[in-house]
């Protein structure tokens, strides 16, 4: 059986539903260490303690996906967030999904957006935005933990095949290795590239409607400075919206309200989605001078 929603595809063999499971333990597998792998995580264990041994996978060096936050190599507290810059939360969602604000508020992982972002557009009136003090891939971390599933990183899925009431997952490097129920949360082009039985799994309408879906493309880069630098602008965020490359700067520590003396500014810069097709096939050793030219610029001091 196909279980999807939103980006996420489960395979299982079970006649009734993914939350049905047998007495013994099930052997679980999530694809993809992002906020969808890790709250599925933790949810699954929530609901079904002690009857699911959930392990997570993910191609990257880390968890985070597209909430990933990248540290300084010469000073580990200077970081920066790469992926997701801050957490929007409608009215609506707000109520629906309270309980998980009311988590991550209570734990310092989310704090209200405070400093200023210049040129922001609110797109909802009584819309709440949050920031996270540890860097947003401290929310994807969180849930990881409480789900306790073992994760493992480096881990590229290659093939899905079905074996008896079970699946066989193999990865580019290592053995296969055999779950009760897989659950797929990377973005869709790669799930469409994986092969054995994924395909067969799936009606053609609904391959049709997974084939169009259209992701937005844009580089990301993260700067970091010496501990005396100073960046004097009245801003923490701002987007850009009169240049042909930069759609977003932020200068992260200031945004994050962790400014120090010991520890220097880290900005981000995020391209336009159109810069970012255009230059998508480029390596990024070509790209990153012309982000960086652009935002001299922009930022001449």
């Amino acid at each position: 059986m196909i279980f999807r929603q939103a980006r996420t595809l489960c395979f299982s063999t079970s006649n009734v539903c993914l939350f049905t499971v047998s007495k013994k333990m099930s052997r679980v597998l999530i694809v993809g260490a992002g906020l969808t792998g890790s709250v599925c995580a933790s949810l699954l264990q929530r609901e079904l303690p002690n009857k699911v041994n959930i392990v997570v996978w993910d191609k990257a060096r880390g968890a985070g996906g597209r909430m990933s936050t990248s540290r300084s190599p010469n000073n580990p507290s200077c970081s920066v967030d790469l992926g997701a810059q801050y957490i929007s939360a409608t009215q609506y969602y707000a109520q629906i999904h309270s309980s998980f604000y009311e988590e991550l508020l209570a734990q310092d992982i989310l704090k209200p957006l405070s400093a200023p972002v210049e040129g922001m557009m609110l797109k909802e009136e009584g819309m709440v935005n949050y920031v996270t003090p540890h860097g947003i891939s401290s929310i994807v971390k969180h849930y990881l933990k409480e789900s306790g599933a073992e994760v493992f990183y480096n881990r590229h899925v290659t093939h899905i095949h079905r074996k008896d009431t079970g699946w066989e997952v193999c990865r580019k490097e290592g053995a296969p290795e055999r779950f009760d129920v897989v659950v797929l949360t990377m973005p869709v082009p790669q799930i469409l590239q994986l092969q054995g039985d994924v395909g067969s799994l799936m009606g053609e309408n609904q391959r049709r409607k997974l084939e169009a879906v259209s992701y937005s493309s844009r580089y990301a880069l993260g700067l970091f400075y010496k501990a005396d630098t100073r960046i004097d602008v009245p801003w923490a965020a701002k987007y850009v919206s009169n240049n042909p490359c930069i759609r977003f700067i932020a200068i992260d520590d200031k945004k994050r309200n962790l400014e120090s003396k010991d520890s220097g500014p880290s900005v981000v810069v995020h391209t336009s989605v159109p810069f970012g097709i255009q230059h998508l096939e480029k390596e990024k050793d070509a790209v990153q001078p012309i982000i960086l030219e652009e935002l001299e610029k922009l930022m001449p001091e």
